[in-house]
């Protein structure tokens, strides 16, 4: 684009047929002109609605290249989408990156679908493809292999669109890929988005770091507090009632004694830890979602400094989290199926003793008489919200609706019930339609809750138990739930990882069991025949193919949808989408969640209805409990991160050149003409650093193709070294004609070495290479030691025990393998640079044939040969890497080694010594030593075996076969 502020659109529908080409090109221009519209008349157009602030986000964007950070449900996808929109021409290249799969998605199915390219699966393919133009969602490792090749024409990319910015750190694929965009195109735009605002809060001035690695000089920052913000959503407010749902006596008592547990421990946690900052570490935090995740990136680097009683209280804070979420939202019987799996004695021998306490017996205690009355009779009393939204479904809501719109009035009422998880929607489902006394009893046998005797509230309801019953007991067999079920065997993850998991092998069975929507439908109860027990909602069947409208159509009754806050097919985008086709009458927040309600804010606001017609929002809250203290603790986070990356901004000074338009950039490029050799201390230094000055060549790594989901390909390319990308089988990065390099973590240096992978690897590089290297590297954000079991297991078994003697049985069979320990990549990359001062460079062509079935000799040798005798030829004394070609050239064949003198083995061998070494293995007998066996006994058991004086066998062996010939 000549002009910024000009947009190139292409209205294909509206141009009539082609014409003849004009005589002149003045005419030709004319023609092009009338296609181009400034951004702001773009925005007048009827097809593009969108609201103010989307409008200045739409401007601002365009405009200038930037990061966009807005707060969670202001939705920027629509802006994105009319960006996208704007860009659909076949003159024009974007590129999207970061991207989940459910965006891709979402932005495909709006976009015109001859603009939209798939990424192809070949190179050639690819490459076509590429200079089609369009859009395209592509994947970023996919993409710096092509950048790195050439294979897609850089100099003609529009601009690329990064999603998701706060997760792009320096070392990442993403800032790779912009890194080598900028480097040979400075006229193509980067436009960076992001919907989370408490990431760039982590670690020191992030967002500073997050501009720079996306060359970038505009930060755009859109709370839910912006003035324009709140001038487009205030004057289109849903009508919103709160109702505050009591506490049972019981359940308030439970979350008091929990929290006075995990108060007790955070205590703890801090005693033990005085010299550690524990600052996260607070009982508020540790009831709200996100609390692990920060206490793991806290704890990360200093795990084994920590001793095991602090490791246990990090466990034992994600157990009591769980067992408040599951007493506030889940019913009485799995809450106390759940929390009588910690009324063990097991269970109380590994924990921090937090069940000892008398505050862990009246949780116990509490818990079981939610289940059984003082008879000991089974009766589970019911979750407190589900009277309130019976009476909400069956009273409230048709009552609001007959006063607002008549009783004659035909259109049914429709009602979005918005619930937090799948096994909340599951929940709600069969609570509405089978009763809250028969689901109970569903949920008692299918977690092996004893039943016993059953009140008269529940006897009342024998055939219905007797069905649920034969329902459950099927369910069973297909979802066990029982610990016997062992889950399949998952990678090996850390110990912190492992203590803080979200998701344990229980809940993934159980998510199978749960979908993320039901739609239900109520049916009008027969007068004369008044069952109690009878549900009057019924689920709608059409559901399976997920058509609303469909579904609506077929069933003029109310109509009731149970939906959660984002599914994984669409994300967040999920409730946008329900609301569009469903276009609810009343919203029923069973849980509460930010984004949902700001989501629910913009759709009101798009729709534009007089006050009666807006929909009516419910929401159902436990007041001062942990449910709201969780909700509020959410808006207050996100509160404090805009008001920091607000004040970051004021304070904050860019460069003139961060963008990387302009020839001063010096972050893109390191030169190697003018600077002096890093390690010229030393002479040899000194000579091969001018020598470098002198070529002045730019150093290569040849680097697999599979390595590029690491980040050391991208450190090693900032360090100025230029990436080779080429499929090796031999090694993942080789550095010069002799030095090739084995990258490892630890998780894969465990796994190697079990398997038996590694020496095959070891045996490939000590055959093809000079200098084979194993290269052992730890995470950057992880402790540098190999000391414990934090770093080299989890688990006390045999095959994990021994990594250190696995290493040392390694070096003793490879002694030319060279072992490198970098505590992080960038130290890998600054080690690689070093290693490469004054040698040759690499031959992609060779390191690729290398290994292969058509490779030719090694380097330093001048035939093939057989590995097999090779490696056993190595294994004999006096044989070693500097003879054992001339060996095996004119030794022959084992049989003529035989038959050579000593003399003759040591002109062949280039040593006297080595030639005797081997004479004497090919022709001695040799015994055990007296001290290996017991004494003379064994020594005149020999000698009777070989005669007396006679103990060269293989000698008369061989003056035999010399008779013989003659």
């Amino acid at each position: 684009m000549s002009d910024a502020t000009e947009v190139a659109t292409t209205e294909v529908d509206e141009q009539p047929a082609p014409a003849p080409l004009p005589e002149s090109n003045d005419t030709l221009e004319d023609e092009e002109l009338a296609n181009l519209v400034t951004a702001e008349e773009y925005l007048m157009r009827k097809d593009v609605q969108l609201l103010e602030y989307e409008k200045q986000m739409f401007l601002d964007l365009v405009h200038a290249d930037g990061l966009l950070v807005a707060a969670k449900g202001l939705s920027y996808e629509r802006v994105l989408l009319h960006i996208l929109k704007v860009y659909s021409d076949a003159g024009n290249l974007l590129l999207v990156i970061n991207s989940a799969d459910w965006e891709e998605q979402y932005y495909k199915s709006k976009l015109d679908a001859k603009y939209v390219h798939e990424v192809a699966n070949t190179a050639t393919e690819r490459e076509r493809v590429y200079l089609e133009g369009g859009i395209q969602f592509i994947s970023t490792r996919i993409l710096v292999v092509d950048l790195l090749k050439q294979r897609i024409p850089i100099e003609l990319i529009t601009g690329i669109i990064v999603l998701r910015a706060h997760s792009i750190i320096e070392s990442c694929q993403e800032a790779f890929a912009l890194r080598l965009y900028r480097q040979r195109n400075k006229t193509g735009f980067i436009k960076a988005f992001s919907s989370s605002p408490e990431a760039f809060t982590i670690g020191y001035s992030h967002i500073e770091r997050t501009m720079r690695n996306l060359f970038v000089k505009q930060l755009y920052i859109w709370p839910r507090f912006h003035a324009t913000v709140r001038a487009a959503l205030h004057p289109w407010q849903a009508q919103t009632i709160e109702l505050h749902v009591p506490l049972s006596a019981r359940v308030s008592a439970i979350q008091t004694h929990i929290l006075d547990i995990m108060n007790f421990l955070v205590r703890e946690i801090k005693r033990i830890n005085r010299t550690v900052d524990m600052e996260a570490v607070t009982v508020e935090n540790c009831v709200t979602k996100k609390f692990h995740k920060i206490l793991q990136a806290q704890l990360d680097c200093i795990w084994h400094q920590l001793n095991s009683q602090t490791k246990l209280i990090v466990a034992d804070l994600k157990i009591l989290r769980s067992l408040m979420i599951s007493t506030m939202y889940h019913d009485a019987v799995s809450s106390y199926a759940l929390i009588k799996r910690y009324r063990s004695t097991e269970y109380a021998i590994s924990n921090s003793g937090w069940t000892l306490m008398d505050a862990a017996e009246q949780i116990f205690v509490l818990s079981k008489q939610r289940v059984y009355n003082g008879q000991n009779e089974f009766e589970p009393e019911p979750c407190p919200k589900w009277q309130a939204l019976s009476e909400l479904l069956t009273q409230d809501i048709p009552g609001d609706m007959s006063r607002r719109r008549g009783a004659d009035h035909l259109d049914p009422p429709k009602v979005l019930i918005l619930c937090q998880d799948a096994r909340a929607c599951y929940q709600l489902k069969q609570y509405l339609t089978q009763g809250s006394a028969r689901y109970l009893l569903q949920q008692a046998l299918r977690h092996e809750v004893h039943v016993g005797k059953l009140s008269d509230e529940f006897a009342k309801q024998s055939q219905g138990a007797a069905m649920a019953e034969s329902t459950t007991k099927a369910d069973v067999k297909v979802e066990p739930d029982t610990p016997a079920a062992a889950p399949p065997a998952a990678p090996v993850l850390d110990e912190l990882s492992q203590l803080l998991s979200e998701t344990d092998a229980e809940a993934q069975l159980q998510q199978q069991l749960f979908e993320e929507s039901y739609m239900l439908t109520m049916t009008q109860a027969a007068p004369n025949d008044p069952d109690p027990n009878a549900s009057i909602f019924e689920i709608i069947p059409e559901l399976e193919q997920f058509d609303v409208s469909a579904a609506l159509a077929a069933h003029r009754q109310p109509c009731i949808c149970l939906q959660t806050f984002k599914t994984e097919r669409e994300g967040s985008m999920a409730l946008e989408h329900m609301l569009e086709q469903l276009q609810p009458h009343y919203v029923i927040m069973y849980n509460t969640n930010v984004t949902a309600i700001r989501q629910l804010e913009v759709f009101e606001a798009r729709r534009r209805l007089p006050p009666d017609d807006r929909m009516k929002i419910y929401f159902l809250i436990h007041a001062r409990t942990v449910e709201e203290q969780s909700y509020l603790t959410s808006l207050r986070r996100e509160k404090s991160a805009f008001e920091l990356i607000i004040e970051t901004k004021s304070k904050m000074v860019i460069p003139e050149y961060q963008d990387g338009k302009t020839d001063e950039a010096f972050v893109l490029y390191k030169s190697y003409d003018d600077e002096e050799p890093t390690n010229a201390q030393t002479r040899q230094g000194a000579a091969t650093g001018v020598a470098l000055a002198s070529a002045r060549v730019t150093p290569k790594i040849i680097v697999d193709m599979r390595e590029f989901r690491s980040d050391l390909p991208c450190l090693i390319h900032r360090r100025g070294l230029e990436v080779v990308p080429v499929t090796i089988t031999i090694g993942d990065y080789i550095l010069t004609p002799e030095m090739c390099v084995e990258r490892k973590s630890i998780s894969d240096l465990i796994g190697s070495l079990n398997s038996g992978r590694l020496y095959n690897q070891c045996v490939q590089m000590q055959r093809y290479y000079a200098k084979p290297i194993l290269l052992i590297e730890f995470d950057q954000n992880r402790p540098f030691h190999l000391q414990g079991k934090f770093m080299l297991s989890q688990q006390t078994t045999a095959t994990n025990a021994d990594i250190m003697q696995k290493l040392q049985l390694l070096t003793l069979h490879f002694p030319r393998l060279r072992l490198i320990w970098s505590p992080s990549p960038y130290a890998t990359a600054q080690l690689f640079e070093e290693l490469k001062l004054g040698k040759e460079e690499p031959d992609a062509q060779v390191a690729a044939a290398l290994g292969s079935d058509e490779a030719g000799p090694a380097p330093g040798e001048q035939l093939q040969y057989n590995n097999a005798i090779h490696d056993f030829l190595l294994r004999l004394p006096g044989v070693h890497t500097r003879n054992v070609h001339g060996l095996m050239r004119k030794g022959g064949s084992l049989r003529q080694l035989l038959q050579l003198s000593q003399t003759e083995l040591a002109e062949l061998l280039q040593s006297q010594e080595s030639g005797k070494l081997l004479w004497d293995i090919l022709h001695v007998a040799h015994l055990p030593e007296k001290d290996e066996v017991a004494g003379s006994s064994a020594l005149l058991a020999a000698s009777k075996q070989f005669g007396s004086g006679s103990h060269n066998r293989f000698r008369k062996a061989a003056s035999e076969a010399r008779r013989g010939r003659r």
